[in-house]
């Protein structure tokens, strides 16, 4: 919503100041079709160019990040904490019985009962890899966590893919716009013979194109790149939580002790409380009781 609401203020702002200081929009809103194809067109074929066919899919995906905002929320953080508490719990007191819930998490009645991670597959996979790494006995905590963390950086770097190609559609479109404005000279030239009022008319048009590629560069399309990549960010500290509290877990701390490392390293506004997950966690106990 808000995002929406950011776009409707740089254009009342942009195109209403314009109409307020007796600018006539209708100048604009005749060039506006041919500019728009032509800036728009050439910086989507520039974007198709320079990225394979998985980044164009993520990129048009990602963009509804724009609109929805962060996948995980503060109910979310504190389910991932309930779930790593009940299997943390259950490695330690029944390590075979865990083995039937990492290998089929879909199957599992533990991960079951929390359906929106279960429809996650990175942050299940994550968790049931580490988890089996330990029954193997690799559970050498500094080790696990440096494959974490690289597992982690390199799943950050692909989601971050289509930020830096909206990025770089934003940095091409005033050059584009540009280009766009200089036909409308030449076109313009070719007309030289015509009246002044109908040459500074097609001037006027030719310089929408600049126009154009400008307000979409820093008005639209860098903003969205930008907050995409600040989604994609926030969205990592989830998977960041899960490997901070599996690293604890191999340095064979309290089982609520890794909980409560977890619960520190929760973004703050995502953070549940102390006496929120204390209760949390005693729904849990009870139920699995």
């Amino acid at each position: 919503m808000i995002s929406i609401a950011g776009i409707a203020l740089i254009f009342v702002c942009v195109f209403g100041v314009y109409i307020l200081h007796g600018g006539d929009i209708s100048i604009v809103l005749e060039a506006l079709p041919a500019e728009l194809a032509t800036i728009g067109g050439a910086a989507v074929g520039a974007f198709i160019i320079a990225n394979d066919m998985s980044t164009v899919k993520q990129t048009a995906k990602d963009i509804g990040k724009v609109f929805k905002g962060p996948k995980w929320k503060h109910e979310d953080y504190r389910d991932l904490l309930c779930l790593l508490f009940e299997l943390i719990r259950m490695a330690r007191q029944n390590p075979v019985g865990l083995e039937e819930h990492i290998e089929a998490p879909k199957e599992s009645a533990i991960f079951s009962r929390y359906p929106k991670l279960l429809e996650d597959d990175e942050a299940i996979a994550l968790i049931c890899d580490t988890l089996r790494s330990a029954s193997m006995n690799y559970d050498d905590p500094h080790q696990v966590e440096e494959v974490l963390e690289k597992r982690m950086e390199a799943n950050l770097s692909h989601a971050l893919h289509s930020s830096h190609a909206l990025q770089a559609v934003s940095d091409g479109l005033p050059a584009l716009g540009i280009v766009a404005a200089v036909l409308g000279v030449v076109k313009t030239m070719g007309s030289i013979d015509q009246p002044p009022e109908i040459l500074g008319e097609m001037i006027g048009s030719a310089l929408v194109g600049t126009f154009l590629g400008i307000f979409l560069a820093y008005g639209i399309v860098g903003p969205f790149g930008a907050k995409v990549r600040n989604v994609v960010e926030e969205d990592s500290h989830f998977y960041q939580l899960i490997r901070e509290v599996l690293v604890a877990n191999l340095y064979n701390h309290a089982t609520n002790i890794c909980i409560e490392v977890g619960r520190q390293n929760a973004p703050g506004h995502n953070r549940p409380s102390f006496g929120e997950l204390e209760d949390a966690l005693k729904a849990v106990k009870q139920e699995a009781a």
